[in-house]
């Protein structure tokens, strides 16, 4: 991923948030999965309010900007006040846990709804345990994540 899409994923969320009068400083990064938007400053916690709404439109806008010069596994991530590191980390160990109830009880275990995003946080750590499987079910933008015991 080159560095003026970088800057420029990191400049259409500086101007959504100015637009919205907000005053953060936007820190941008390349990671593995994408880029990353770490945002910070007086008047943030509105963008985590109410289960971090604004954050999730936030981040499925700046995702639509690039998403014609992303390959296909890269994803647009944008945080605020750690909000997303920390519900990535609940949902990974609610994912584990069910994984492990799965494989205990024999009993499909039922995680959601869930938004796109966090449907793929949970796919990716259920997938490290060669022993379950995970599925999404719904047809609705918002879906149920299945995690059952493989046979």
């Amino acid at each position: 991923m080159s560095e003026a899409l970088l800057a420029r994923v990191k400049a259409f969320v500086e101007g959504v948030t100015r637009a919205m009068g907000l005053t953060l400083e936007a820190t941008a990064v390349q990671t593995p999965d994408g880029p990353s938007v770490d945002l910070a400053g007086e008047g943030a916690e509105i963008l985590v309010q109410h289960g971090g709404e604004a954050l999730q439109a936030l981040q499925h806008l700046a995702s639509m900007v690039v998403r014609d010069q992303l390959d296909g596994k890269q994803r647009v991530q944008v945080d605020c006040l750690g909000f997303r590191r920390g519900k990535d980390a609940e949902l990974r160990q609610m994912a584990r846990f069910l994984a492990e109830r799965a494989k205990r009880t024999g009993l499909e275990q039922k995680l959601g709804p869930l938004n796109p995003y966090e449907r793929r946080v949970v796919h990716l750590a259920v997938a490290e345990d060669p022993t379950v499987a995970s599925e999404s079910i719904g047809d609705a933008f918002m879906k149920t994540v299945l995690i059952s015991a493989r046979k």
